[in-house]
């Protein structure tokens, strides 16, 4: 298989890491890649004891993204169980249902532990959810011991190692008890308790909002004065025209041609109409 896969994927190396350390069964889980497809696993988890799937042994398929471990992998359990539909990705915090609730630290088996302390939860309509009765859940329970997956050959009767009463079984049931609490707290805070970062208000308000709340200063400006900055001529309307400063070294004649000057200007139409100089240029329309 290994000459198959670029080695140098994160993800490959990752898989293979992971194949090597869940190759031995234990008494609760199992599970391995197919031959021929690094990225679609079989699975064999024990119900919980003390549940309604207490005795049951059940089977499934975990399929990864290329992307693994950055995304989430999709669960589909392959045995009758009462609490998941067959042949249907399910919806967990774990899996690629809720990749916003996924941590790249988790693996395969945080996965198998997760379907484990899961199984007797309440599904509360899920996707891939079930609510049967646990006299239905029991009757499925022992039935699955039967089951025997056709796409890797695993027999339920002996894929994984006898139940044992130690304390390694209590251990790994408590865990995945323990895993199970804390993704479920996860998810919830992630669904209902999103919080608004800074940098999500910074970037809030569009151009619009903006020049909804900045006045424009006619009906007919351009785009150029709608942020709160008015143009030349609207400002010029409001200033009386400068007096222009004397200039001592002028000489008479030069002074009176000066004052003459300004009072022409003084007395024209265009400055008694608002000291606004007629262009026949401008791209403004005032009405």
């Amino acid at each position: 298989m290994e000459t198959r896969y670029n080695l140098k994927s994160p993800a490959v190396k990752r898989l293979m890491k992971e194949a090597a350390e869940l190759k031995d069964p234990t008494d609760h889980y199992h599970a391995q890649p197919l031959e021929d497809n690094l990225f679609e696993w079989h699975f064999t988890v024990r119900g919980p004891p003390d549940s309604d799937f207490d005795g049951g042994v059940y089977h499934g398929r975990i399929v990864l993204p290329p992307e693994y471990p950055m995304k989430p992998p999709s669960i589909i359990l392959l045995t009758a169980n009462g609490r998941f539909e067959v042949g249907k990705k399910i919806c967990l915090s774990i899996s690629g249902h809720h990749p916003e609730t996924w941590q790249p630290s988790w693996s395969i088996r945080t996965a198998l532990l997760a379907i484990i302390g899961f199984m007797p939860t309440k599904g509360e309509g899920a996707i891939g959810s079930l609510d049967y009765t646990p006299e239905e859940r029991r009757a499925l329970a022992k039935k699955s011991q039967d089951f025997c997956c056709e796409g890797c050959g695993s027999a339920m009767k002996d894929v994984l190692l006898p139940l044992k009463s130690g304390s390694d079984s209590s251990q790994a049931d408590q865990e995945a008890k323990e895993l199970a609490r804390q993704i479920s707290f996860k998810a919830e805070v992630n669904s209902s308790g999103k919080t608004i970062s800074e940098s999500d208000l910074n970037h809030s308000f569009s151009l619009t909002d903006l020049q909804d709340d900045i006045p424009t200063t006619f009906q007919g400006a351009t785009a150029s004065t709608s942020y709160g900055v008015q143009n030349s001529s609207a400002a010029s309307f409001h200033q009386p025209t400068q007096p222009v400063a004397k200039n001592t070294s002028m000489s008479p004649r030069q002074r009176r041609a000066q004052q003459q000057s300004q009072r022409r200007l003084s007395t024209s139409p265009d400055v008694i109409q608002g000291h606004q100089p007629r262009d026949n240029h401008t791209d403004h329309a005032y009405s």
